[in-house]
């Protein structure tokens, strides 16, 4: 008699295809509908058998996850500063990296009663999301030039019931008024980098910017003070080694009290500036 294929065995034959512990279970947990089971979950079910449907698949998603494809677009969720979003693959996989510019945002926007905030590229809407949840009486506002993010973005802000402007719109090109806070996650990665086959599950126009990785950084910074109210906040995310560069866009733009934030690695992840306040 064939003994059951367990949980057990399909966690060590992931582990096997090389996959992270941690991959291999959420994926399990995924297949089975136990998304908040957990390890404990897992342990205390290592025998139970693994229906043959299941088993295939959790073998398919697990091809695919040792391929390179983000556990995010397996799982359709990904958690993001205390929200669940639904991704997939017309969105960029939110890094925790990015929570950063979230906190430095909300450190800004703390003593506003009714801030007006614009989010400049907004993909799956994570920003823009996270910060309509932390500070409820901002007004919060998101633009990206891609209607099929627009759509994934807009699907997760009805879900999770908070109130988001979303716009199609290339940068501030179709953007009007004045904001005490824009932010921006552009892409920042230069053409030829070779990190990219590593992201190539990824949207290229949301991660590609031009031979040195600044094309987009440089076009905010460059007209983002029109759109600023006095005393408002730009604060940009960028690669791991473009702090010096986008501190002197802002500077050149007329920023002042330019700033870096780091990331959870200790590297600066985060540039801002504010406009002058009115003499």
């Amino acid at each position: 008699m064939i003994p059951p294929y367990t949980l057990g065995a399909a966690l060590a034959q992931a582990h096997a295809l090389g996959l992270a512990r941690i991959d291999a279970q959420v994926l399990l947990l995924h297949v089975l509908g136990q998304p908040k089971g957990g390890r404990a979950w897992l342990l205390a079910h290592d025998t139970d058998p693994l229906p043959p449907a299941a088993q295939a698949q959790y073998g398919a998603l697990c091809q695919r996850r040792a391929g390179g494809e983000p556990l995010a677009y397996l799982t359709g969720r990904k958690a993001f500063h205390g929200l669940e979003l639904d991704i997939d693959a017309r969105v960029l996989d939110p890094r925790p990296d990015t929570e950063t510019l979230v906190d430095w945002a909300l450190e800004l926007l703390a003593d506003q009663a009714a801030p007006r905030v614009l989010d400049l590229g907004t993909g799956s809407g994570a920003i823009a999301l996270a910060l309509a949840k932390a500070c409820p009486g901002a007004q919060v506002s998101a633009v990206d030039a891609s209607a099929d993010a627009l759509a994934v973005a807009r699907a997760n802000a009805a879900r999770l019931r908070l109130p988001v402007r979303f716009a199609l719109s290339d940068w501030l090109a179709g953007v009007q008024g004045e904001y005490e806070l824009i932010v921006s996650n552009p892409p920042y990665i230069a053409e030829g980098d070779p990190h990219l086959p590593a992201l190539r599950h990824e949207p290229l126009s949301a991660l590609v910017a031009g031979p040195d990785g600044l094309r987009d950084l440089r076009a905010i910074a460059a007209q983002a003070g029109r759109y600023l109210a006095p005393g408002g906040w730009l604060l940009l995310e960028h690669g791991w080694d473009q702090a010096a560069a986008v501190q002197q866009l802002l500077r050149g733009a007329g920023l002042v009290q330019v700033q870096v934030r780091n990331d959870l690695a200790g590297i600066g992840r985060c540039t801002g500036g504010q406009r002058p306040r009115m003499k």
